[in-house]
């Protein structure tokens, strides 16, 4: 019955060429990524324009800081986005620190005495989960040095299909 079970999935693996299949669904995910890249450096030249036409007199503070933290916002998302062009993951450090800044950019927005203390106290315990990852992710070890730990079980999982395939058809013969 083994040995029936790994003769469908490898014949079903050979109809559907699975591989190819997830080749080509990478493709469009990494075009997708592309677009997604162009769209937010042309978003980015938009608010760099924003800004800087806000720095003209009369100067409101307020909204210079709020323009120039969103474009540090949308500077760290393209990092992340081109992290993940090149490396096939998302980075995590990266992430935290988009959401550190995303959260302190509302508080400086929004003021922090006009903010309800409650949102404040939240903003501060979210900050503060923030920070203990962004710690505790120096201490991981990194686990993409060229060492995919789901690749090495998949080259595994591969090689030993071939053998068992082999060996049930000289058994055959």
């Amino acid at each position: 019955m083994n040995g029936s079970t790994q003769n469908s999935s490898v014949q079903r693996e050979s109809w559907l060429n699975l591989g190819r299949i997830v080749k080509a669904l990478e493709l469009v995910q990494d075009a997708i990524v592309i677009c997604l890249c162009i769209g937010l450096f042309s978003f980015m030249v938009l608010q760099l324009r924003t800004m800087f036409l806000s720095m003209l007199p009369p100067i409101h503070s307020h909204v210079v800081t709020a323009d120039i933290l969103s474009l540090l916002i949308l500077v760290e998302l393209f990092r992340l986005l081109i992290i993940y062009l090149q490396e096939q993951r998302v980075s995590i450090g990266v992430a935290v620190e988009v959401s550190i800044v995303s959260v302190l950019r509302e508080v400086i927005v929004r003021g922090v005495l006009e903010t309800n203390w409650t949102q404040i106290l939240a903003a501060c315990a979210f900050l503060l989960v923030l920070g203990t990852l962004m710690v505790f992710r120096v201490w991981l070890p990194p686990t993409f040095d060229g060492i995919d730990p789901e690749q090495q079980v998949s080259k595994r999982v591969k090689n030993r299909i071939p053998k068992e395939v082999l060996t049930s058809n000289r058994s055959k013969n």
